[in-house]
């Protein structure tokens, strides 16, 4: 038998809590994804908080290893479904490189633009909703008005919405469309003309700094312990991005401006997103007005109807839209590989949720979840 003894009254200094377990998810599965969080509570701060995953683990590495590789492409671009352009290019360029095989430089540059067209549409998707997960309904509206945009030249170019498919080893599936650039170019524009107005809808609002500043607080540290990258990680002063530090297709040649924040608090996190739309908007610029000097001329290698890579292996990583993707593929001569590691960025950034939750409140939850930008099925592959 416990004896448990507590003041009563005017007198008593404290009472005596017990902890509680918590189950927030697994959401249904009709939602956009499913996260359990097991948390500990100790009143209304958080103790403890583990992150329980693979819902919906659809054991893609096990299937790349059955598909050949134009199928991988299919399959790899779906984990994040907010970044399907990006998540295929880690796959192709992992391939090219076993084979020896250089893209034409027209392809070089229509995939930098792609991807880069592709990262906007992923960031507006969270400047949108994030302040949607703190009450503010209105700028949701806003930034899918810019996403239709975008997403119209990315469906134009490809005929899908999500899963362009587009990429191929050695190129692309096929060539831009006769004025495809004028009207990517007048996309580009808008949409820059139209950000100022998201920007001042949520970034200065004083209820959305009191939800934000100071909140969730990601130090440098636990950034590089856990491997955390993209946005998170530069908003914690991590001055990393692999496409100034590592160069792949055409950012080489191009001005990549890597913005980073200090605080490492969820509007830094924030601000970082915005400004990397705003970066995102130049190399765009950048690259349409390069591939309108490029004279015309093949947009991807021809390949035998049935293609082998030849037996090694390598890592190839890209700067995807919420961090760092990393590819290792093993090959041993045959059409389809022998196997194909896939590091997720979302899969990297969750883990610190373990360090990042406990000693908050309960009602700061959502708003440190929204701002780690992740992408359930990323996490899951």
């Amino acid at each position: 038998m416990t004896e448990r003894v507590v003041g009563i009254g005017a007198g008593a200094k404290e009472l005596a809590t017990e902890d509680m377990i918590l189950n927030i998810g697994p959401q249904h599965p009709s939602t956009h994804g499913v996260l359990r969080l097991r948390l500990t509570l100790d009143g209304e701060r958080i103790a403890a908080a583990e992150p329980i995953i693979g819902y919906m683990h659809r054991g893609a590495e096990k299937l790349f290893e059955v598909r050949d590789y134009r199928q991988i492409i299919m399959l790899a671009n779906r984990h994040d479904w907010l970044s399907g352009f990006a998540n295929e290019l880690g796959v192709v360029l992992a391939a090219e490189r076993l084979l020896g095989m250089e893209p034409p430089v027209r392809a070089v540059w229509a995939r930098t633009l792609l991807a880069e067209l592709n990262r906007m549409l992923n960031h507006l998707m969270f400047l949108g909703s994030y302040p949607l997960e703190l009450g503010a309904i209105t700028p949701v509206f806003y930034a899918f008005n810019e996403r239709e945009r975008i997403q119209a030249v990315m469906e134009e170019i490809s005929g899908g919405r999500m899963h362009y498919m587009f990429n191929r080893v050695g190129g692309l599936k096929e060539d831009l469309p006769l004025g495809w650039l004028d009207r990517v170019a007048q996309a580009v524009a808008e949409t820059r003309r139209r950000v100022p107005d998201i920007e001042g809808l949520i970034l200065n609002n004083e209820i959305f700094l009191a939800r934000t500043k100071g909140v969730g607080v990601l130090t440098r540290e636990q950034i590089l312990q856990y491997g955390v990258s993209g946005p998170i990680a530069r908003a914690s002063g991590v001055d990393l991005d692999l496409r100034r530090d590592d160069p792949y297709l055409a950012y080489g040649e191009l001005p990549v401006e890597v913005v980073t924040r200090e605080a490492g608090d969820c509007h830094s996190r924030f601000e970082v997103l915005f400004a990397q739309l705003k970066v995102s908007l130049d190399l765009a610029e950048a690259c349409v007005e390069r591939l309108r000097e490029l004279p015309p001329g093949p947009i991807n290698q021809r390949l035998p109807k049935v293609l082998k890579v030849p037996e090694g292996h390598t890592y190839a990583w890209t700067e995807n839209p919420l961090g760092i993707n990393g590819y290792y593929l093993v090959s041993k001569g045959d059409k389809t590989p022998w196997r194909l590691k896939l590091r997720s960025a979302s899969f990297g950034n969750v883990q610190v949720l373990r360090e990042l939750l406990p000693g908050n409140l309960v009602a700061d939850m959502i708003a440190i979840l929204g701002s780690m930008f992740f992408v359930v099925g990323d996490i899951d592959k």
